[in-house]
């Protein structure tokens, strides 16, 4: 078998797609994107579902708590275009991720139905674009 002529570029894909997963824990971990590199990261339209994300968690007075695992993988690759693009799948492990209302000091339980991915309890599958890495 040969090697993946795109190997190079997928890493890189995986390793801005990496950049903004840990951006976006660490914001959700105080309801507040200071002191993260999103805008580094994440494209527009993340930024501003990120932001959102967010403002509901500050309005609720929640944060996030515990690590996400993901699975991510690089589904396509479009580099002949003038930004290049890429398609990437995730099977995110939400096992040991909670989100924390710090008022009542109390767990806000996941929904119970996730999409099935991988082997954990609570898995579910992401997909999204990064463009321009």
């Amino acid at each position: 078998m040969s090697p993946d002529p795109e190997a190079a570029d997928k890493a890189a894909v995986l390793k801005a797609y990496e950049g903004m997963t840990t951006e976006q824990a660490k914001a959700y971990r105080t309801a507040s994107e200071q002191g993260t590199d999103l805008e580094k990261y994440a494209t527009l339209d993340a930024l501003g579902k990120i932001r959102n994300d967010l403002a509901r968690l500050k309005n609720s007075g929640a944060i996030v708590r515990g690590e996400i695992g993901h699975d991510a993988r690089v589904t396509s690759l479009d580099m002949d275009g003038e930004t290049p693009t890429a398609q990437l799948s995730d099977c995110v492990d939400l096992a040991r991720y909670e989100t924390y209302y710090l008022k009542a000091k109390k767990v806000i339980p996941l929904p119970t139905a996730q999409n099935r991915c991988g082997t954990s309890p609570r898995p579910r599958r992401s997909a999204g674009t990064a463009v321009g890495w």
